[in-house]
């Protein structure tokens, strides 16, 4: 093979790493939407009304009503983002039963509320 040849080779080459490098980081890049349904997200969403109970002046406990949005993003972990429909329960903080818990009724106690959560794998 002469040294025209190996340079067009080596070209090539070289363009093909490049192509799957950038697809690789466009795909890992940024958040993609995901399946909306409460079972795609249980742990996630647990975490977040975990932690908006914990840090809400509320005497009362919210739950998630709705997901109405949901992405994903790969890093060094998995990152969710989420946009959710809430409600506040008839459970006080104290409550032991907080899974169970009914809604009240009244329309101004619904929240859309967004938050994300990075989960690492240990």
């Amino acid at each position: 093979m002469g040294a025209e040849c190996w340079r067009n080779l080596l070209l090539l080459l070289a363009a093909l790493v490049l192509t799957a490098k950038l697809g690789h980081f466009q795909r890992w890049g940024g958040f993609q939407e995901k399946s909306t349904s409460k079972k795609n997200m249980n742990s996630t969403l647990r975490f977040f009304i975990e932690n908006y109970n914990n840090v809400s002046n509320d005497t009362y406990l919210f739950r998630v009503d709705k997901v109405l949005q949901s992405y994903v993003q790969l890093t060094t972990g998995v990152e969710y983002l989420a946009t959710v429909k809430i409600s506040r329960t008839k459970c006080k903080k104290n409550s032991t039963k907080s899974h169970s818990c009914p809604r009240q009724s009244e329309k101004k106690k619904k929240k859309v509320c967004g938050g994300s959560h990075l989960k690492r794998d240990s």
